[in-house]
This record gives C-alpha cells, sequence and structure tokens, in this order.
C-alpha cells in the first residue's frame, strides 16, 4: 500500500510518498494516493525538517527510484553533488561517461521523482545559471541559498 502526507517546509508544501519500505516520490503537486503513513514516510518527514533547519546535509532513506538504467546513472551522480555545491548538465553528463549528453541529463533531472533528497535542484545551466526545476526556479533558488547560508555558518 502507498501512503502519502503533504509536508509543509520553507519553500512551499511537498508531498511524501512511500511504501512500508520506502520514500517512492517527493513531488510538489499535491497528494496523489491514500492519505496515512509510514515508516519511510515518517523517516523523509523528520530528515526534511532537519535539512530545512541547516542541520542535515544529507539524506540516510530507503529510496525506491524506479527509472531507466540511464535515469538512475544521472540520479545517483546527482545525489553525490555535495550540499552547497551545483554542478552543471555537462559535468553530470561527462561524469557517467556520456559527454555530450547534456540534454538527456536535463531530460533525467526532469523526471526525479524524489526531488530535494535527490538534489536535482544543485544542477544549473553551463553558465551557472538557474534552469527548469518542477517547482519552478523560485524554490530551486531558495533550495540553494538555504544550503549557501547552512554550510557557510559551518565555517570555522
Amino acid at each position: 500500500m502507498t501512503f502519502s502526507t503533504e509536508f509543509h517546509s520553507p519553500v512551499g508544501s511537498l508531498t511524501l510518498e512511500g511504501d512500508d519500505h520506502s520514500l517512492t516520490r517527493l513531488g510538489f503537486d499535491g497528494p496523489a494516493s491514500a492519505h496515512g503513513d509510514s515508516a519511510a514516510v515518517a523517516a523523509a518527514a523528520i530528515q526534511l525538517e532537519q535539512y530545512f533547519a541547516g542541520e542535515r546535509t544529507s539524506f540516510d532513506l530507503s529510496l525506491s527510484l524506479g527509472g531507466t538504467p540511464f535515469e538512475r546513472r544521472v540520479w545517483d551522480e546527482v545525489r553525490a553533488i555535495p550540499y552547497g555545491s551545483t554542478a552543471t548538465y555537462a559535468e553530470i553528463a561527462a561524469r557517467i561517461g556520456s559527454p555530450g549528453a547534456s540534454r538527456a541529463v536535463g531530460r533525467a533531472n526532469g523526471r526525479n521523482p524524489i526531488a530535494v533528497i535527490v538534489p536535482c535542484h544543485r544542477v544549473v545551466g553551463s553558465d551557472g545559471s538557474l534552469t527548469g526545476y518542477a517547482g519552478g526556479l523560485e524554490m530551486k533558488r531558495a533550495l540553494l541559498e538555504l544550503e549557501r547560508r547552512a554550510a557557510q555558518d559551518r565555517l570555522p
């Protein structure tokens, strides 16, 4: 069974969905299934609270991402972008051994089912500009700013 809940964050409402074992979706468009709770959804909510408070820089959750083998390679590489940092679509393409596949990386990034936790907001255009984000560019900007501020606060 799939459970979902709405999570109110400083950047807007997020929808968390999961089953008994893993988080399956973090989206921006409202719950799409039965309400309720599961251990995976509850754990994600706790870790998101910590993230938005600037106390968590990475997530330790069981995720069920689905996707094609190419999409999973992109998402794995996106998860490797350090907190408070960004990478370009071209850099991601090169890192997964597909130089020249920037547009395909962009499509895969756009299909990321678990936004924020798989931090697709950290992927930017080759000139550093903010480009497409399912939650909107203002949300992407807010997430990057939150991470930048929290990372600065950690400096000695």
